[in-house]
């Protein structure tokens, strides 16, 4: 298949093999030693040569990567294999449906319809993170399907396409998939030629398959994207080995047609901060280090955003990634978005969360966001929203925020205290003390009974995420300075303050050494004296439809993986487990995986409530105490067990029913009637509330 036809009789190739087609490209060249296949393996191989190969879909190599790369690889790579339907959820929006109702305009106008396919043949489709190709072998295929509805409206169905395969770039990381990418768009190309043209002149414009390679080898945040997808079309640079063994000394490959847009797109390798290589900080390193000294909190895919936005100063450009929602949510927003939009870009479409899946046996589980940017402005932008039943509503708006909220450019940072009435909040407090100030209800009845008088004075209920949440019993010694004598004449408690003395003697930090000159305290104490103390954990499941709050009795010590708000309003638990907040809560702090990761600077402090009337506050209030008393009818059920989605009991949801519709009228004399538009509200009254505040 690498010898000429012509070539086979002189080099002695045998008469079977005269069947096969010369295929050149270096695609068969050099000899490869056969595998031994089992008798099973045997029977595998002959199945699927029986196949119809010519129908094969290209979207398959993507599915095949992911598969069968290992656990280790897909999580170093942040790799993430996007479906059909996933991928035209990014490439309708970012200029096929622009080319679809250029198609649907012209009607049959020959002129118009010649014009736009002269358009068609100078666009640029760029991925910087190509992986298999899929989004450019999509982008080719419906590229291609407008063009020939365009020849049969003008009476040409059998022209030849006019689309070059090499105005459909790439850079991927790995050698594997970079030649499964060329090999799918050179598919792709084949199949549309058979679909379009007829199987003859298909094959006869398919082989020989030429050299030339335009899928870039290769980091991707460390070529200059301008060498590989040029605006000019003055050609292309080769940065490493690529495709079919073509050498570093192949000459430049320009551009068929100058002068067309450049579409950027991709699904980009996710990586959130903390799980990120040190190569990898190199080089978001590269990217942020002159433009931000907080690069380090983000994710590696905001690396993507930044080029992209740079290109764009050479040229008109719209770009379009897949993304973790986390580079539009928390602390990344401030960080990252005022850089992009200071390229004077916009955000002109985007899909908030919504949850990832596609064919791959090992499916990405993870939530993720598609955000469109783009230097040509426009005054409507698409907001797109995808319910829990795969149905997705667009919403037009003049603008998208970096929070992908209809409404202005805002910078949303943390406050030190509430901008409304809200009662402040407060971290628990955090022991740092090698376990040994705990006790479990057999410590706590062991040193009951040996010692009363110091069980009294010197044992607290303890309250962690976990005995909020599970329900679990948990006990803290608690001394006072006055107790300490006291403390000293209990043996059992004696020998926990040495080994805490001990602990924090080996620390390296310099404040847990100091502390150890009082082992009998906290290492951070928070907590402040009250009758009751409203109970909020910092990092609670996505899965629950509200967010979980406690209310327990004055004097019980709060542990650091809560917020603790002592002696405020009952009717603080009204908003706390509101929808209202929960997509508020959603939206500006921080996730932990995929779960909420609750802030009381960013999310609490931050949140926007109006402002309230007696009758709102009683209201609420009313509110607050029927979702209590409806989760003491089910006593000992805890937290979990009452706010699973399948299992919640009916009163219990009534009554946070009535809580939303009571907050929720509070703010606009009605229900709301999704998350977007509680959003788009809560975005605004933040906006009126810190009018001082600079814009973005």
């Amino acid at each position: 298949m690498d010898t000429k036809v012509s070539e086979r009789k002189s080099k002695e190739i045998r008469n079977w093999a005269t069947k096969f087609p010369y295929v050149n490209g270096q695609l068969f060249s050099g000899s490869i030693d056969c595998p031994k296949f089992t008798k099973i393996a045997r029977s595998y191989l002959l199945h699927v040569g029986n196949l119809d190969w010519k129908k094969i879909n290209p979207d398959i190599f993507g599915s095949m990567i992911q598969a069968v790369a290992d656990d280790d690889e897909r999580g170093a790579l942040g790799m993430h294999y996007t479906s059909v339907p996933n991928i035209l959820k990014v490439l309708n929006p970012l200029f096929l449906d622009e080319l679809r109702a250029q198609l649907e305009e012209a009607g049959d106008n020959a002129r118009k319809l010649f014009n736009l396919r002269k358009r068609m043949a100078r666009i640029r489709v760029f991925d910087p993170a190509c992986g298999s190709g899929n989004f450019l072998v999509i982008a080719y295929k419906e590229i291609r399907k407008i063009e020939h509805e365009i020849n049969v409206l003008r009476g040409e169905p059998h022209l030849p396409s006019e689309i070059p395969l090499t105005n459909f770039r790439g850079i991927e990381l790995r050698d594997f998939s970079s030649e499964i990418a060329r090999l799918a768009l050179i598919i792709a190309e084949f199949q549309c030629d058979v679909l379009y043209l007829g199987q003859q002149l298909a094959l006869a414009e398919f082989l020989p398959l030429d050299a030339q390679n335009w899928i870039t080898k290769g980091n991707a945040l460390r070529i200059n994207w301008l060498s590989v997808c040029p605006p000019t079309g003055t050609g292309v640079k080769l940065h490493a080995e690529d495709l079919f063994s073509t050498n570093l000394e192949q000459a430049e490959i320009d551009f068929e047609n100058e002068g067309g847009e450049t579409y950027i797109c991709g699904n980009p390798p996710y990586l959130g901060s903390t799980k990120q290589s040190k190569e990898q900080k190199s080089d978001l390193e590269g990217i942020f280090k002159n433009l931000t000294k907080k690069w380090k909190s983000l994710d590696y895919v905001a690396g993507w955003f930044m080029k992209a936005a740079e290109y764009s100063k050479h040229t008109r450009t719209s770009s379009a990634f897949v993304s973790t929602n986390s580079v539009c949510q928390g602390q990344q927003v401030p960080i990252l978005w005022p850089l992009i939009f200071k390229k004077k870009q916009e955000i002109f479409f985007a899909y908030t969360s919504f949850d990832w899946a596609n064919l791959a046996s090992h499916n990405a589980g993870v939530t993720v966001v598609i955000v469109g940017i783009s230097n040509k402005y426009n005054n409507s932008k698409s907001l797109f929203s995808v319910s829990s039943i795969d149905e997705t509503t667009e919403k037009k708006v003049e603008n998208i925020n970096a929070y992908l909220v209809g409404g202005n450019n805002l910078k949303l940072e943390k406050s030190s205290l509430p901008i409304t009435e809200l009662t402040p909040m407060h971290r628990g407090d955090s022991a740092i003390d090698g376990g040994n100030l705990f006790l479990d209800e057999k410590d706590s009845e062991l040193l009951k009974s040996q010692n009363l008088e110091a069980y009294n004075s010197l044992v607290r209920k303890y309250l962690g995420s976990e005995e909020l949440i599970n329900g679990k019993i948990k006990y803290c010694l608690w001394i006072g300075k006055d107790k300490i004598d006291l403390a000293n004449g209990v043996p059992i408690i004696k020998d926990r303050l040495k080994k805490v003395k001990h602990m924090r003697l080996k620390s390296p930090k310099r404040a847990t050494q100091e502390s150890a000159s009082h082992p009998h305290k906290f290492g951070e104490i928070r907590h402040l004296d009250s009758k009751y103390t409203i109970v909020v954990p910092r990092v609670s499941s996505q899965n629950r439809n509200y967010l979980p709050v406690g209310l327990v009795e004055g004097g019980t010590i709060i542990g650091d993986r809560n917020f603790a708000i002592y002696d405020a309003p009952i009717w603080s638990i009204s908003i706390i487990v509101s929808r209202l907040h929960l997509v508020w809560i959603g939206t500006v702090c921080n996730r932990l995986r995929n779960d909420f990761c609750y802030s009381n600077t960013l999310g609490w402090n931050t949140f926007p409530l109006p402002k309230l009337t007696s009758k709102n506050k009683d209201d609420l209030t009313k509110c607050a105490e029927e979702i209590l008393i409806a989760r003491e009818r089910h006593f000992p059920a805890t937290i979990a067990d009452l706010y699973n989605p399948e299992k919640m009991p009916e009163d219990l949801r009534q009554a946070h029913e009535r809580n939303d519709e009571v907050l929720e009228r509070i703010y606009i004399g009605r229900r709301f009637k999704n998350d977007t538009e509680r959003l788009e509200k809560l975005f605004e009254l933040y906006t009126q509330m810190t009018s001082k505040e600079k814009a973005v």
